[in-house]
């Protein structure tokens, strides 16, 4: 038996998104049983050891990575879809629906990695950030210095804002589980083989153009409310913010990450992005924002206070929403 709306998707999302603020990556429960992104990593290391054979084509590689995104993404929708409708009749089922976003999203963890790279620098120098930061970000740490590190913090805190964040919580709204499911298979796949090295190009093209097909909606309203956070960092930070990401979030190499990194720029008067390097690979960016370049770990914690304002204007969004629903 069921309580009329318990089941409305605009209050599973408001509950997953405060269980997740609240409890996090819950780590005592997946040292036990694998997290899903576990899992979903493991299936996609599973189809590029057998498919992505440095021996094939290029064509033959692409081939085999748009199957591989296919058959991914498919059952990840699908096991979001048979999930949703076990859990659609029932308040038990409206709990575990609840906790499953909560499980997919990433308010908290990313808070925690992004302070852990701030602590590290402040109390361990060059050499903490550097590890930090490598839980966090493709590039090779170790070409950083300390406010490449803080760049990178900061750079990361606002991508996964939108992908880890805003991004979960709009497919949810729209297609409800099998949304969901399917966006975090995409954008793990992405994460994975969705690069430009000679290893991914072929491979990966599919994983990253679907990432970024998935990500066109949602990077925009992240760096919205990015910008409107910027308001509580300083009064005429927001207006800074919504500008510089209007100017010059198509600069970047990634057409969605742009957008909420262009807004944290503008908000905390940096320049980020710019040159980078991953592995082998250098990726020649132009820098967004008119700030300065040498961050420090107090814009780090700045960066961080907007991350949470951002977060908090997010669920405001979802309670209008639900106030003014039919």
């Amino acid at each position: 038996m069921t309580l009329p709306g318990l089941h409305d998707p605009l209050l599973l999302l408001y509950a997953g998104l405060i269980v997740d603020a609240l409890f996090g990556d819950m780590k005592p429960l997946f040292r036990a049983v694998p997290h899903p992104i576990v899992l979903a990593g493991r299936a996609i290391s599973w189809f590029e050891l057998h498919l992505n054979r440095r021996r094939r084509s290029d064509g033959a590689r692409r081939f085999r990575g748009v199957l591989t995104v296919i058959v991914l993404v498919g059952t990840a929708a699908a096991i979001g879809w048979a999930i949703q409708e076990l859990c659609r009749t029932t308040a038990l089922g409206a709990a575990v629906e609840a906790f499953i976003i909560a499980v997919l999203v990433a308010q908290r963890s990313l808070f925690e990695h992004v302070a852990a790279v701030s602590s590290g620098l402040l109390h361990q120098g060059l050499a903490g950030g550097r590890a930090a930061v490598a839980h966090i970000v493709g590039r090779d740490p170790y070409q950083l210095d300390a406010p490449g590190v803080a760049r990178a913090a900061i750079e990361s805190l606002a991508e996964n804002f939108s992908d880890g964040v805003v991004a979960p919580a709009f497919w949810y709204l729209l297609l409800g589980l099998p949304g969901l499911f399917a966006y975090k298979m995409a954008n793990t796949l992405d994460s994975m083989i969705g690069h430009k090295s000679e290893r991914y190009r072929a491979f990966g093209w599919a994983a990253a153009r679907l990432d970024d097909g998935l990500n066109l909606i949602p990077a925009p309203i992240a760096g919205l409310l990015i910008a409107a956070a910027a308001l509580f960092e300083r009064p005429l930070a927001a207006w800074r913010s919504a500008r510089v990401m209007l100017r010059d979030g198509r600069k970047h190499h990634s057409p969605n990450a742009g957008w909420p990194e262009a807004a944290m720029a503008g908000a905390l008067d940096l320049a980020l992005a710019g040159p980078r390097r991953y592995g082998s690979l250098v990726v020649d960016d132009p820098w967004v924002g008119d700030g300065r370049a040498r961050a420090t770990p107090t814009d780090m914690r700045r960066a961080l206070m907007v991350f949470v304002v951002a977060c908090l204007l997010q669920l405001l969004l979802l309670a209008v929403l639900a106030l003014f629903k039919p």
